[in-house]
């Protein structure tokens, strides 16, 4: 029984409040009024009238601003817990009770104007993987409201060494989005204890439809959150960035004792033949995409976000729990308000699923998706072993047989006649229809960092040649086709100090260390200057399948440890009528054999600058120990 009306919620007004729940198998909802979001006796009750499909509505006359609420269904002689509806979009602090108050009127100055970037392409974008507490939590960031949204966004903020820190160093180092890990409102940070040691990455969706409040500077007043994310969104827009947020609608942080199940039992989440919940995130359930009600939830979850907040993007966790006709509909009916709307996911599951194998969003149906892209782990553990590994090691630490991986992360796990397939690391085939199908990463928030990677599978390797595989490393995916993405803090050599998974550790762990950034300033130098290269040069993210099948030729009888490509005839309307690209994973130098003719070095031992590094005439180059050479003509 399918609920046909998209007013459920909250609907406010002076005159008075509309709170509409759907609930088909209850024979009472009872709604609760109260002064506070926490403690206190309720000073108002009030059943709720059954309507249509399902619904219920309760309408309460006058301005009932800054009331808090919740409602309590019985389903046969069983009363369900008091839970804020899930359409809340505003809570107290903790999220336990919903707030009556107007979004509409929770904005910064000049929201109404507010507006991203507008990418051509999804493969325009570089995404910066980000956490709101991680970047401006240190001592040394020299951001005032630090952990919070509105840190993200000072301006002029410098460490000790005078180098520009939080929103100043993510716009020179080039990225053109900042992907968000989750910051709906979840379960583990207790929001009334801010000054306690208290962190998570937030993968415990508890209110999906409204900020998190122990990043906004009041968390008991559920408007200033609202205004705040809004304040930060607008900030990263007003520097030309545009904010991609982590969604996990695959589970939420409870089952049994979750809002959704409380409000309709069972229906929500899918079940083993048994009986017994599912569990193919991991976290003891998963939710039910095709499932009309739920799939309409996510709809307008992720349309709020969109139309309330401006986000410009979503990034899914474990979108193979979702079913792939749910996420075409997303993505037709999202981009039907923003064209241009970025949208990717973790093609797999922790575990297994009764939703079919056939159905599932994972990375070997990418091809099938309306433009969704998925993470290509081929391209990661081919670059530097298996997460499941930690000593294992890939192509820049040292590792042979790793070229076909490489390849297939170049051409953006397309189909492309220079590639062997049965080589490759994972994917004996091409997964992605066309190149806006892939991402290509070698770290993010999961496992360790890139530099505490290379630290425990080449620990006996000097720090100097550490710096070079991770160098080689970045590069490859900033010049790898598809869509490159980046774990914040990678162009300083981020470390975490050797903790894995990094989901509960303290800040001294997770925060942003930005006395690195003069630490290694050549880095950050390199990475910033290969930004601006793909962001000037179309050649390194062409649209198409055919496009790159035509334009990228494979320099082919090279030795281990080499992989090199041209990139032809102003490929996608670049200037530069030919590109080289060589990836030396060595230790010692080698010579590649390149088209005879004058050649201008762009990129060589860790030093990026599209305007040159020197000029080179001949048919062979001598490619640096670990390190990218890039040339054009």
């Amino acid at each position: 029984l399918a609920y046909r009306d998209k007013d459920l919620g909250i609907t406010y007004a002076r005159e008075a409040t509309t709170l509409r729940v759907w609930s088909p198998e209850a024979e009472r909802v009872t709604v609760r009024l109260y002064r506070a979001g926490l403690g206190g006796e309720a000073f108002d009750t009030q059943q709720m009238a059954k309507t249509h499909d399902g619904g219920w509505s309760l309408t309460l006359k006058g301005d009932q601003k800054g009331v808090f609420y919740t409602i309590q269904v019985r389903v046969g002689a069983k009363d369900y817990a008091e839970v804020p509806d899930p359409y809340t979009k505003i809570v107290g602090a903790n999220g336990r009770r919903g707030m009556i108050a107007d979004l509409g009127a929770a904005v910064p100055k000049g929201w109404t104007t507010d507006k991203g970037p507008v990418l051509a392409h999804q493969t325009d974008a570089i995404l910066y993987e980000i956490h709101v507490r991680d970047a401006s939590v240190a001592g040394n960031s020299g951001i005032s409201n630090r952990g919070k949204y509105l840190g993200l966004i000072e301006r002029g903020t410098q460490n000790p060494s005078g180098l520009p820190t939080g929103l100043d160093h993510i716009k020179a180092l080039g990225v053109t989005h900042v992907h968000l890990l989750p910051t709906y409102d979840f379960y583990t940070v207790d929001e009334t204890k801010p000054d306690s040691t208290q962190y998570n990455w937030g993968y415990d969706p508890f209110n999906y439809m409204t900020p998190e409040g122990s990043y906004s500077s009041n968390p008991y007043d559920g408007t200033v959150r609202v205004r705040e994310f809004r304040e930060m969104v607008q900030g990263f827009h007003r520097a030309g960035l545009g904010v991609v947020l982590d969604i996990v609608l695959n589970h939420t942080m409870f089952g049994a004792q979750s809002h959704l199940n409380q409000t309709v039992p069972n229906y929500y989440y899918r079940f083993k033949a048994d009986g017994s919940w599912s569990n193919a995130s991991g976290c003891g359930n998963e939710t039910a995409s095709e499932r009309p009600m739920f799939r309409e939830y996510m709809l307008d979850c992720l349309t709020m976000w969109v139309r309330d907040y401006h986000v410009d993007g979503f990034r899914f966790d474990l979108m193979g729990i979702h079913d792939i006709e749910t996420m075409n509909y997303l993505a037709t009916e999202l981009r039907k308000i923003r064209p241009d709307l970025i949208m990717y996911g973790e093609g797999w599951t922790s575990g297994d699923s009764p939703l079919p194998v056939e159905k599932r969003a994972v990375k070997a149906s990418a091809w099938q998706l309306n433009g969704i892209a998925a993470f290509s782990d081929d391209m990661r553990d081919g670059a530097k072993g298996s997460v499941f590994d930690a000593k294992d090691r890939g192509f820049v630490s040292g590792k042979v047989g790793m070229t076909e991986s490489i390849k297939f992360g170049i051409v953006a796990a397309t189909k492309h006649p220079q590639v062997k397939y049965a080589n490759v690391n994972y994917s004996k085939s091409p997964w992605a229809a066309e190149p806006y199908h892939c991402i290509n990463y070698v770290s993010c928030h999961d496992n360790h960092t890139l530099w505490d990677r290379l630290a425990n599978s080449n620990p006996t390797d000097s720090e100097s040649d550490r710096i070079k595989m991770h160098t080689l490393a970045e590069s490859m995916v900033l010049t790898s086709q598809g869509t490159p993405f980046l774990l914040a803090g990678t162009e300083f050599l981020r470390t975490k100090q050797g903790v894995e998974n990094s989901f509960e550790s303290s800040d001294l762990i997770n925060e942003m260390d930005w006395s690195r950034l003069t630490q290694y300033p050549q880095v950050n130098a390199y990475l910033s200057g290969l930004t601006a290269m793909r962001r000037k040069h179309p050649a390194f993210r062409m649209p198409t399948t055919a496009m790159i099948a035509q334009h990228l030729v494979f320099i082919e009888g090279l030795p281990e440890g080499i992989v090199a490509y041209q990139l032809n005839d102003n490929a996608n309307g670049d200037k530069w009528r030919q590109i080289v690209v060589i990836f030396n994973a060595n230790k010692a130098a080698v010579s590649v054999g390149i088209p005879d003719g004058k050649w201008k070095v762009v990129a060589e031992d860790g030093v990026a600058n599209q305007k040159g590094i020197r000029k080179l005439t001949g048919n062979m180059v001598s490619v640096p120990p670990i390190s990218t050479s890039i040339l054009v003509r």
